[in-house]
């Protein structure tokens, strides 16, 4: 059986764990521990252990999961569609996340180190600028991030976009997101990792 190390209110751990509800695979979940350190040289979750093979980076677990589970909905076999999949999906890793961290950390973590008034404006206003992009995608080729389908790309856009909605900034109005997260929110993975009360 599959084992996922990680704490469940960890966003990168919930992607996973949403992945594993639309793939309906089997998996044990495990608190992470001193000794998991040697699976990740990041010392990082979340981590799968798939018999004797072990994956870190939540994103390629959720791919690895996808293709396991012959998902080819979640993530396509055709090399086209799979790359607009994938684009998003990196999107999400960079882009948009590193536009959220200060902000996040400041307003929500409250930690030390990031209390910086200018910094914290700068880092909501690039956060809110990238859901914007997101936002004019979806109104111009909705209702999904690729396309017409539910991917694994919205699976880990959902999760970035919950913590932007639980983050105490003034947000734009982004009516084609308002949208998606509603359509989001039809599936029961969304509401149980996603839109469940944990940033």
């Amino acid at each position: 059986m599959l084992k996922l190390i990680g704490k469940h209110t960890s966003i990168n751990v919930r992607k996973v764990l949403w992945t594993l509800a639309e793939t309906g695979l089997a998996y044990e979940r495990i608190e992470w521990q001193p000794e998991h350190a040697t699976l990740n040289p990041n010392g990082l979750v979340p981590v799968l252990v798939d018999g004797d093979f072990v994956l870190w980076e939540s994103n390629s677990i959720c791919r690895y999961l996808c293709g396991k589970a012959g998902r080819h909905d979640l993530l396509p076999a055709d090399p086209q569609a799979r790359a607009r999949v994938e684009q998003w999906m990196d999107w999400q890793a960079t882009d948009l996340n590193a536009s959220w961290r200060y902000a996040f950390m400041a307003l929500v973590r409250q930690r030390a180190a990031f209390a910086d008034p200018a910094q914290i404006a700068a880092s909501a206003e690039a956060w809110n600028r990238n859901v914007g992009i997101l936002d004019r995608h979806l109104a111009a080729a909705g209702p999904f991030a690729a396309g017409a389908q539910f991917t694994v790309a919205d699976i880990v856009l959902g999760l970035s976009l919950n913590r932007w909605l639980m983050t105490p900034i003034e947000r734009p109005a982004y009516p084609a997101i308002s949208a998606y997260v509603e359509r989001l929110l039809e599936r029961p993975g969304y509401r149980e990792f996603g839109r469940n009360g944990i940033a």
